[in-house]
């Protein structure tokens, strides 16, 4: 027998959000692998594009600043998403890249980690 894993859906790791579209913006997500919903976001600063959550980094992606709402291809080039960003509840059993510092800085927006 095949078993199939179903991928995360967009928005599924949302537990909760502001009314109407006050928790979420389009953004720009630098170039680069595949990213699945849920993925904790950094913005970098040079460039004003967010990337993957990376705390050792030292471009700004090494603050936690939003969550990607739904996946997102591989690319070369900039891409184009929708991110969490503010006045929400997450849970965080489906967050990819979240860490305890991930986890205070997201806080300090307004997304609460459950």
């Amino acid at each position: 027998m095949t078993v199939k894993m179903e991928p995360m859906h967009a928005g599924e790791f949302l537990l909760s959000e502001g009314a109407g579209n006050i928790s979420r913006e389009a953004i720009n997500v630098a170039a680069g692998p595949a990213l699945e919903p849920g993925q904790v976001l950094g913005l970098v600063t040079a460039t004003g594009e967010f990337a993957p959550y990376s705390p050792t980094a030292e471009d700004g992606s090494e603050t936690a600043t939003a969550i990607l709402f739904g996946p997102l291809g591989e690319s070369d080039v900039v891409r184009r998403a929708r991110a969490v960003v503010r006045l929400a509840e997450i849970s965080e059993a489906h967050l990819t890249g979240l860490d305890l510092d991930a986890e205070k800085a997201l806080a300090t927006r307004f997304l609460i980690v459950r």
